[in-house]
C-alpha cells in the first residue's frame, strides 16, 4: 500500500498488511502519547500529525518499507548524528522490516518535535 483512501487512521491500520500492523499501531501510540495538542489526520493517504494545520510528523506502510516522516528541519539537524546511522531520505526514515523500527529513536524525535513549532521542509 502506498496511498490509502481510508477516512481515518483506524481505517488505515485495518487495511495494512498484518505483519506490519503491530509496528504501525505502536508508531501511532507513540505519536498520540508524545504529540499532545496535535491533530491526528489522514493526509496524502497516510496518518499525519498536525499543529496549527501544518503536518510535522507522518508514517506510512510503503511497498518496500515502513516510513516515518519527520518534516521538521530543526529536529533533523539536532539529531543528525543518530539519523546518519539510519536509512533516511530528506525527511523520511525507512525501516525495511517491522522489527527494525527504532522506537526509542522515534520517541526521542517526537519528544523533540512536541514542545514548539519549527521550520517544516
Amino acid at each position: 500500500m502506498v496511498q490509502s483512501s481510508a477516512e481515518d487512521v483506524d481505517g488505515y491500520l485495518a487495511e495494512v498488511a498484518e505483519e506490519r500492523r503491530d509496528a504501525l499501531t505502536r508508531l501511532r501510540q507513540l505519536c498520540r502519547t508524545e504529540l499532545k495538542g496535535f491533530d491526528e489526520v489522514m493526509a496524502y493517504g497516510m496518518p499525519a500529525y498536525e499543529r496549527d494545520g501544518a503536518a510535522e510528523i507522518a508514517f506510512a506502510s510503503q511497498k518496500q518499507y515502513i516510513s516515518f516522516y519527520l518534516m521538521r528541519t530543526d529536529v533533523r539537524e539536532a539529531f543528525a548524528g543518530r539519523l546518519a546511522e539510519q536509512d533516511m531520505g530528506k525527511g523520511c526514515l525507512r525501516f525495511r522490516k517491522p522489527e527494525s523500527v527504532d522506537f526509542d529513536l522515534v520517541r526521542d524525535l517526537l519528544r523533540a518535535t512536541a514542545p514548539a513549532p519549527g521550520k517544516i521542509c
